[in-house]
């Protein structure tokens, strides 16, 4: 693609002949093999229209619908189970007349007929959950007990919603027709553009233990607390009967949740009242309205201090939550919060959690102060108290200079037994301590990383994709991938040691592997979601970042992106025309092959030569030509024969002696001479000065042939090293292989005192470059290591010494115990 002003012509042109049956054949190559790996996106991309403009940016006639919600919801400790009543409000923005409006169930993806549950594979590849493994040769087929237990939990627990009542405003009761994830709910007039609809769902369901249906909510259990039954950490999400989006590019985003693909959402506004056991903790989506109804006073007393602090504080010390999960009580709080212009809606509750906070002075108008807050039981220790809201804090200060500042009043970290996962102002992640038999709590090296890494990532979310709302369930990639580049630029400032995995070096494995599949597959067919939708894009971002446009290009035009779609929904096309316009340069052949396609990189220096202009004088090309010669190996034949004494012919006989024994085929003789100086003389002044100066200056020209074995161009980046010692970098734009996309040749032209010696493609593994060995030339010698090891005794029933295993005691309980305390 172009700049803006060229594109809008064109674009006149082609969305004229979109129209056209066979538009796509216009623009077909017949003949020989070229493939254009430059090809404009145009064809692939969509017309831009009113709604979205061929710059990239929402249209002058851009809309999105918008849901409020009323909430009134209670959970049910012993039963674990969640009941509640929602007020929709749903405002048609679109020019369109709806008749109907479609709602997500998503619990009913745990119900055991269910599109997930019956499609789900065994053994399958990109399976989500418990694992399976088939048979293979004479391996019997693997059921881990994990999978046993989601069986056992879904067979022995009602699952999915119980929905009692659909009525709007007048109280009529609504048809509704259930789909899956999914429920019709039929209005009784159709909905008008600019017209607002109100109606009412009573529902109830049974909350997952996410530790046995491996969900993104859930319940987990402690039965070792001191409370009779132990407690619980509830993680709520997924929960309420919700909007499906309504688009300009899809209509209705219908595709139903089955758990890989997440969630396309309309904004709104939310007022929720959240009833839970008295002695519980809510962390929530939103600003808590009624403190003095739910914290005590010393609570606000801290929470206050917490907006001003230059360190944590503790709203809920760990000595109060120790206590507090001590006992339980019948007894009730309701909380209320309410978030305004938000996707979506999360929350947790839980008499364990310890609370702390701390105040992020960001400063600007839109949300000067944000309180960063972390809720974590006595399991989270003190790899939480250091790190989760300090991670939090380090997010806002790092993301708010790629898009914009912080637009929530709270940004929270929940620990519970979602690994992560995220939800406007909300976050939930895993990681732990470990429990020591001296009593003392230690974590290791990975935990760490895991938790300052996922709390960035998941609270990165909030700004992609809980604000630039892009549609997860069809392009993970945008919010994934997006989120996954930035957390990383966020983990390297935090500490650069730490493997953040978005290095072009990190996606090589599966960028040549069979798994791959196009960045811009559907969620739910691809094969591998971590590399494919996380990895790979943010590498690829790296890449476009440090390598392809520099910084200063690409830090504006990504910023530019996140502030055009700041509360609004942007499709691919709308990020590649943004970084493209913003930019100033054409990165179709970049979305194209990175975003599009299976190509890897694998750029091959297959040979260097090393070249000298002949002077067209018979007199120096001639003795150059005879040095040449006579710089070549010596015959093994003849370098024996002399050793062996073996006399040659022409020396027995010297009448044998004629001219050429003293005139060999570079001798030069006039007839060379004469044509020397013609070909001068013919020469026009600018020629002759060219060529006598390229005579005097003698320079070293060298050829380098490259090959492109993996099929995605990319810049060639060399290292040169040269005999003085001293070395030299070059980069040659991905544009050189336009023409000739197979293999390509430069020529490369050193002063005389520079005697090219070495060179290197891609020195700092900047390109993702699966082969890093055919990068040198002359080739290198490979490093690795080999490792001794000591030969196993065969294993299987009839290798069993069965004569001496007969004897062998059975361990009682006790027994195992006392043999323990010996050791």
């Amino acid at each position: 693609m172009q700049a803006f002003g060229i594109r809008a012509i064109r674009l006149l042109i082609v969305s004229s002949l979109v129209a056209l049956p066979c538009a796509n054949a216009a623009i077909q190559q017949t003949k020989g093999n070229f493939e254009d790996k430059f090809r404009q996106l145009d064809e692939v991309l969509p017309t831009p229209n009113v709604y979205r403009n061929a710059a990239g940016e929402p249209g002058h006639q851009y809309w999105q619908q918008e849901v409020d919600y009323k909430i009134d919801a209670t959970l049910d400790e012993e039963k674990r189970r969640l009941e509640a009543t929602e007020t929709i409000v749903y405002k048609n923005n679109s020019p369109d007349t709806l008749k109907y409006l479609w709602v997500q169930l998503d619990q009913n993806k745990f119900k055991d007929d269910s599109l997930s549950a019956l499609t789900t594979t065994f053994g399958g590849i990109g399976n989500r959950g418990p694992a399976t493994q088939s048979a293979s040769g004479g391996k019997p087929a693997q059921l881990s007990l994990a999978a046993l237990r989601r069986m056992q939990f879904v067979e022995d627990t009602e699952l999915g919603y119980q929905i009692s009542r659909v009525e709007n405003k007048a109280g009529e009761t609504l048809k509704i027709t259930t789909v899956g994830t999914l429920m019709r709910v039929d209005l009784v007039k159709p909905l008008k553009p600019g017209e607002s609809v109100t109606f009412d769902i009573d529902f109830a369901f049974n909350i997952v233990e996410e530790d046995a249906v491996s969900a993104r909510s859930g319940y987990e259990h402690f039965p070792d607390d001191e409370r009779e039954g132990g407690n619980d950490i509830f993680l709520v999400a997924q929960w309420f009967p919700r909007l499906a989006a309504y688009t300009d590019y899809e209509a209705w985003t219908n595709k139903e949740f089955i758990g890989r693909g997440e969630f396309t959402l309309e904004f709104g506004d939310y007022d929720v009242s959240l009833t839970v056991p008295a002695d519980h903790i809510v962390s929530a989506t939103g600003a808590l309205q009624n403190p003095k109804d739910v914290l005590t006073r010393k609570q606000r007393s801290r929470l206050k201090e917490a907006e001003t602090s230059d360190r944590i504080v503790f709203i809920v010390t760990e000595e109060e939550a120790l206590e507090n999960e001590k006992e339980g009580t019948d007894k009730t709080k309701t909380w209320n919060f309410k978030a305004d212009n938000v996707r979506d809606f999360a929350w947790a509750s839980s008499r364990k959690f310890m609370w702390d906070a701390k105040g992020h002075q960001q400063g600007g108008d839109v949300q000067p102060l944000v309180m960063a807050m972390s809720f974590y039981p006595k399991e989270g220790g003190d790899l939480w108290k250091k790190y989760s809201t300090e991670a939090i804090v380090h997010t806002m200060d790092v993301y708010s200079e790629f898009s914009f500042d912080y637009p929530y009043p709270v940004a929270q970290s929940v620990n519970g037994p979602v690994g992560g996962m995220e939800y406007p102002m909300i976050t939930f992640n895993g990681p732990r301590t470990e429990l020591q038999d001296d009593g003392s709590r230690t974590y290791t090296l990975a935990e760490k990383r895991f938790l300052i890494g996922v709390v960035i990532h998941e609270v990165g979310h909030i700004y992609f994709p809980m604000v630039v709302n892009s549609d997860e369930r069809q392009w993970t990639w945008m919010d994934e991938g997006l989120n996954s580049f930035l957390d990383g630029v966020a983990g390297r400032e935090w500490d650069p040691t730490i493997p953040w995995g978005v290095e072009p070096r990190d996606v090589t494995g599966y960028m040549k592997s069979n798994t791959q599949v196009p960045i811009m597959t559907q969620s739910d067919s691809v094969l591998r979601l971590g590399p494919n939708a996380y990895t790979k894009p943010a590498a690829a971002l790296n890449i476009l970042r440090e390598t392809i446009l520099g910084r200063e290009l690409f830090d504006f035009a990504f910023k530019e992106y996140a502030q055009r779609w700041m509360f609004k929904r942007p499709t691919p096309s709308d990020f590649f025309r943004t970084m493209e316009e913003a930019s100033g340069v054409d990165l179709d052949w970049f979305w194209r092959g990175w975003f599009y396609s299976t190509d890897h990189v694998d750029i091959s220096l297959d040979s260097v030569y090393k070249l000298r202009l002949d002077t067209k004088n018979p007199d120096i090309d001639f003795d150059r030509e005879r040095q040449f010669e006579l710089d070549k190996p010596l015959s093994l034949t003849d370098e024996r024969n002399k050793k062996e004494g073996i006399e040659l012919w022409v020396d027995r006989f010297e009448d044998l002696d004629d001219f050429y024994d003293a005139n060999d085929r570079f001798t030069v003789t006039n007839k060379e001479r004469n044509a020397y100086n013609k070909f001068l003389k013919g020469l026009k002044p600018w020629e002759k000065t060219a060529f006598e100066r390229a005579i005097d200056e003698d320079k070293n020209y060298y050829v380098l042939d490259f090959s492109n074995k993996g099929g995605l161009v990319m810049p060639i980046i060399l290292e040169l090293s040269f005999a003085d010692g001293t070395t030299d970098s070059m980069r040659i734009p991905a544009e050189i292989w336009r023409r000739t996309p197979n293999a390509v040749s430069k020529l490369i032209v050193t002063d005389k005192d520079k005697e090219l010696v070495s060179v290197t493609v891609d020195p700092r593994w900047e390109t993702a470059d699966v082969d890093v060995e055919n990068n040198h030339y002359p080739r290198r010698i490979i490093p690795s290591r080999i490792e001794a090891f000591k030969a196993k005794p065969r294993s299987g029933n009839v290798n069993r010494d069965i004569m001496q295993d007969i004897k062998t005691e059975l361990k009682t309980e006790d027994k195992e115990e006392n043999d323990d305390t010996d050791n």
